[in-house]
């Protein structure tokens, strides 16, 4: 499966240029396929999809399944017959270089109620057959996200009551005082009014009646959200280029997935007895604390990894290929106690394993899964990947800590069934590690080891990377637009602040497809596609796609 060379670009869609607020499914979108494949390239990664939540990380989604309704188009609602031109012409000035969550949020909901309203008057054979097909999770996530927007709107006066003031306090540890405000107040389901947070019958029978057009709103955006997204992938692949997805391996607290399903986690009552983290790295000196719950794996185990399968499924019907994070969790996971404020006092618990792994090929087949094994990775994470039949990653901007005893740099890839990075979205930008993070031993090995002067490092990685044996060479878009620090997407281990980087359209030029297109050629990356038979039918087909 990953025997042929190929090379792509890193970018997730709320990062393309775009008239309201943040990259989209739309016009932005499909012009940076135009330009991957000016640019010869075959492969385009991109961050998970799910609806963001709190910090506004697509890495604590509101649900593994659905899609981010703040990625739909307005330009796509247009065509579609949803929205009038007018109605999509007067748009207030957003900042073309990064995302401001609260504005864009507010703006679009605005269009998206105006979108839903024409097409509420409709029959739609195809929406009703959407949601017969994906009724297992959409149902569930409709009434969810209904109920937390209903509770939104309650607690605008209620803000302060007692009865919010324990979960509050719970929320202390991970955050300060405005960001509890926040959270509580974006009504968590743990916040929840017991009958609905521990989903009492009666009480989910009379919120879906009070709240059936809200239900029927949210399924409308995520129709809607799949439809234009299978459109932009059905363009992608036609030019031969494929999806790299990305799946996160812990899912939020406040997710349709925990409150649908709390006995898949470890949880008492409505709180984690524990939280998923990682220790002390190069990230974080006192680790990170993600806060994530942690999994009952003898539970999934019981149900033969069906939960797993159904997420692996569902995310293999929206991409061709995906990339697994955290994938030394499987193994072995870093537990720590949920009253803890930082990730060091926490301790390594086993993980299901190849148990996992063996299920996801009985019930799927051989799948194209990148492992995510960066951070502490012992010899038993590696046999685990290995055991998987999965390849690995390669960050080249970690190579150059420990001279050539490393195993990111190119010499020591013993296996070419590695996917190779010049960085990842929670590494600063080349040029702006290389300016600013990076140590006088590092930026001088790194001139040595290429013989370069370093004033043009970011292409010097992005060159390394297409020249190295790894199977896939992937960069970030950053990268390729030689930005500083400024266009840092995400730093771990702070919660806010980050996932708003957008390039300003006319930026990606024909000299930057040009440039690696040359790449691409010189080192024999062409036009890569998955042999028939090894790719996955999914049972749940994508709208449009």
């Amino acid at each position: 499966m990953f025997n042929k060379r190929a090379s792509g670009v890193l970018a997730h869609p709320t990062s393309f240029p775009g008239p309201y607020g943040m990259g989209d499914l739309g016009a932005g979108a499909y012009e940076f396929v135009d330009w991957l494949a000016e640019a010869g390239q075959t492969l385009w990664q991109i961050l998970p999809l799910g609806p963001t939540g709190f910090g506004d990380s697509p890495y604590q989604s509101f649900s593994s399944f659905a899609g981010n309704p703040l990625l739909i188009s307005p330009g796509e609602l247009v065509k579609a017959g949803w929205l009038a031109i007018s109605e999509v012409e007067r748009v207030p000035l957003f900042d073309a270089r990064n995302v401001d969550y609260g504005p864009v949020i507010e703006y679009k909901m605005g269009l998206f109620r105006k979108a839903y309203a024409r097409f509420a008057k409709t029959a739609s054979a195809s929406f009703a057959a959407f949601c017969k097909d994906n009724a297992v999770w959409l149902d569930d996530f409709a009434l969810y996200t209904a109920i937390k927007a209903q509770l939104i709107e309650a607690r605008r006066e209620e803000f302060k009551s007692p009865e919010l003031a324990a979960y509050a306090i719970k929320m202390k540890q991970y955050l300060d005082d405005d960001q509890v405000n926040d959270y509580y107040y974006g009504a968590a389901w743990s916040s929840w009014p017991q009958a609905l947070a521990q989903r009492a019958p009666d009480a989910l029978k009379k919120a879906a009646e009070e709240l059936a057009d809200e239900i029927a709103f949210v399924k409308f955006l995520q129709y809607e959200f799949f439809r234009q997204w299978g459109a932009l992938k059905a363009y992608a692949n036609g030019k031969d280029i494929q999806i790299i997805g990305d799946i996160p391996i812990f899912v939020a607290l406040d997710s349709a997935d925990v409150w649908a399903q709390p006995e898949l986690y470890c949880l008492d009552g409505d709180w984690p007895t524990a939280v998923a983290g990682c220790p002390p790295d190069y990230f974080a000196e006192t680790g990170q604390l993600w806060g994530n719950p942690l999994y009952a794996w003898e539970a999934h185990a019981k149900e033969d990894y069906a939960w797993w399968t159904r997420r692996v499924q569902a995310v293999l019907a929206m991409v061709d290929v995906v990339r697994i994070d955290h994938f030394r969790g499987f193994e072995a996971y870093w537990t720590v106690p949920a009253t803890e404020k930082t990730a060091i006092n926490g301790k390594w618990t086993k993980g299901p394993g190849i148990a996992l792994f063996d299920a996801l090929k009985k019930n799927l087949g051989k799948l194209p899964i990148i492992a995510e094994d960066l951070g502490l990775i012992t010899e038993e994470v590696d046999q685990l990947r290995l055991a998987a039949e999965l390849p690995g990653m390669r960050v080249l901007q970690f190579g150059f800590d420990h001279a050539s005893k490393s195993n990111y740099l190119p010499h020591h890839f013993e296996d070419s069934r590695t996917v190779v990075y010049s960085g990842t979205h929670d590494n600063d930008t080349t040029r702006g590690w290389y300016q600013t993070s990076a140590t006088d031993k590092e930026r001088d090995y790194l001139r040595r080891y290429l013989n370069v002067s370093g004033d043009d490092v970011a292409w010097d990685l992005i060159r390394l990377a297409y020249a190295s044996n790894a199977v896939f060479a992937i960069v970030p878009i950053q990268d390729v637009l030689d930005y500083g620090t400024s266009a840092r997407m995400n730093c771990p281990g702070e919660a806010t602040g980050w996932w708003g980087f957008r390039f300003v359209d006319g930026t990606l030029t024909g000299e930057h497809a040009k440039r690696l297109a040359y790449l691409t050629e010189l080192f024999h990356r062409g036009a890569w596609a998955l042999d028939p038979e090894e790719q996955v039918k999914p049972v749940i087909e994508v709208v449009g796609g």
